[in-house]
């Protein structure tokens, strides 16, 4: 899952981002509204996180206009405003969801995920594909039973091929989706990180290299 953080509170908005990492989100940070429109302009992200009140672009103003395009970007707004007016305003915006400052992080997660579950096209909470079972929610993988103890990069890498239901990923599909905006295109993360998800996964293999192609979740070989 990609996400944007934008709130010009930099301790909170780099706190909120640490945080959702630790769950195996790619996620880009920016401290104004202007910076927030200048990244969804580039990038597709599944979930927008949005403080309202920010410099130059209001979070109000970056919410309509994800919510007027076909990104496919579900919009959580996280505000100190939090009257009844003010939620109602918010959604009216088209924001998916609201929440208010202070908050308790793990609710945050918990919308942030039940958002990204339904971006375009929806995604369900658990994967399963050949044994191998990942529970976004309870941020878990399994194959036929056995833990695999992944990290958090191995764990979006493999939340990217499954959500492929058996297609081929490309590494660059791979990089947009499961690394942050600062990945650099020519590194070899993607290839080092097939290889360790591939050993914990175990055999017989179910993660084939496509030559020239990418990457999928298929039948044991």
């Amino acid at each position: 899952m990609r996400v944007l953080v934008a709130d010009d509170e930099r301790l909170l908005a780099d706190t909120v981002a640490e945080g959702l990492r630790r769950f195996s989100m790619a996620v880009d940070v920016c401290y104004d509204g202007d910076g927030a429109l200048e990244r969804i302009g580039v990038n597709r992200y599944d979930v927008a996180v949005l403080d309202r009140d920010m410099p130059g672009a209001t979070g109000d103003e970056v919410c309509r206009s994800l919510a007027g395009s076909d990104a496919g970007t579900r919009v959580l707004l996280l505000t100190a405003a939090a009257g009844i007016r003010d939620r109602v305003a918010g959604l009216g915006l088209g924001a998916d969801d609201y929440l208010t400052k202070p908050f308790a992080f793990a609710e945050l997660v918990a919308r942030v995920q039940a958002l990204g579950r339904r971006s375009t096209p929806a995604v369900p909470p658990v994967l399963e594909r050949h044994g191998v079972v990942l529970d976004v929610a309870a941020h878990t993988a399994t194959r036929d039973g056995r833990p695999l103890g992944l990290s958090p990069k191995e764990f979006a890498v493999l939340h990217v091929l499954l959500r492929a239901g058996g297609r081929v990923v490309s590494t660059e599909d791979l990089l947009e989706q499961a690394w942050d905006e600062f990945a650099d295109p020519f590194t070899n993360a993607v290839r080092v990180t097939v290889m360790t998800l591939r050993k914990k996964l175990g055999q017989p293999s179910v993660l084939h290299t496509v030559p020239r192609a990418g990457y999928r979740i298929g039948e044991p070989a």
